[in-house]
């Protein structure tokens, strides 16, 4: 079997342990955010530090948060004149618009470490880190623009400076910088905490899959430009910056993940068409599953 197939099934096969978890009453939907917030505040950050320690860095690997950020606000004008024409119900627009910017980084990261281990799992969380940048500012913005709660419009810095694996990224850096040595039981125990990190997002996501079909047409469209027209954007992203190698896969590929699940929490507390929400999150992660490895597999 091919080695890069090899890695990348047993996070298939994790994922459907998710969804078989749930069917069977053993997991429900609602421990989702409980294993993920683990993973966010625990394993990832101890993730994060390792792989950065070992990794080879570069000056252009700035472009690759940057990448990120403009992918999204690229994506805000073409899904704003798309939906526009679409004519749809204030609350669904909210969800095509928020759905179509939120990439779920997430789901790519256990596939960049497959792939490529550390070198992949730090470019892709510097991608990550200018996609949360944007989720929690410009991206909410907008949630609470098209919602139905008439709040105020607030940008929540907080929870984008509060993101534990941003501070496991800077402390990493710094200890990289300054020529610290880890010592060998520090090494062991970030291995040890970081290694669940992988299977817990793929059972996560495994359960919080629940497809439903609502605006089956606008669904459609809104995965064509999260996942189509965001894969010839990194494209062109990543010739424009001059990426090559894994920095170059990280962007193109990550410009093409499918749409986050902060799609369904901003439409929760915002009062944006939920059940929309629900339908563009399950199938486009659906179709990630065995789109992703295959774009990792074509780019690299």
């Amino acid at each position: 079997m091919n080695p890069f197939a090899e890695k990348i099934i047993p996070l298939i096969i994790a994922f459907f342990v998710g969804i078989a978890a749930k069917k069977i009453k053993l997991l429900s939907k609602e421990d989702a955010p409980v294993l993920l917030k683990l993973v966010l505040s625990v394993t990832l950050p101890a993730l994060t530090i390792l792989s950065i320690y070992k990794a080879t860095l570069s000056l252009n690997m700035v472009f690759i948060p940057l990448a990120a950020m403009l992918v999204v606000f690229i994506v805000y004008f073409i899904s704003s004149f798309v939906g526009g024409l679409m004519k749809m119900p204030r609350t669904t627009f909210g969800s095509f618009l928020v759905g179509t910017m939120i990439m779920n980084t997430a789901f790519s990261l256990p596939f960049f470490w497959a792939a490529f281990e550390n070198e992949g799992l730090v470019r892709a969380s510097l991608f990550d880190i200018g996609n949360s940048l944007l989720i929690f500012t410009f991206i909410y913005y907008n949630a609470i623009k098209y919602g139905d709660n008439n709040k105020s419009d607030k940008i929540q810095w907080s929870k984008f400076l509060r993101l534990p694996p941003l501070w496991g990224m800077l402390i990493a850096f710094v200890i990289k910088a300054a020529g610290i040595s880890i010592p060998t039981a520090g090494m062991n125990f970030l291995s040890l905490v970081g290694q669940p990190t992988t299977p817990l997002i793929m059972i996560a996501l495994g359960l919080y899959f629940e497809p439903k079909v609502q605006n089956l047409g606008r669904a459609v469209v809104a995965i064509f430009i999260r996942m189509g027209l965001g894969l010839g954007l990194g494209y062109l992203l990543a010739m424009l910056f001059g990426l090559e190698g894994i920095s170059r896969t990280v962007v193109i590929v990550n410009s093409a993940t499918p749409i986050g699940f902060n799609t369904l929490i901003f439409a929760n507390l915002e009062n944006m068409d939920r059940e929309f929400a629900a339908t563009i999150v399950s199938i486009s992660i659906l179709i990630a599953l065995f789109y992703l490895p295959f774009m990792i597999y074509l780019f690299s």
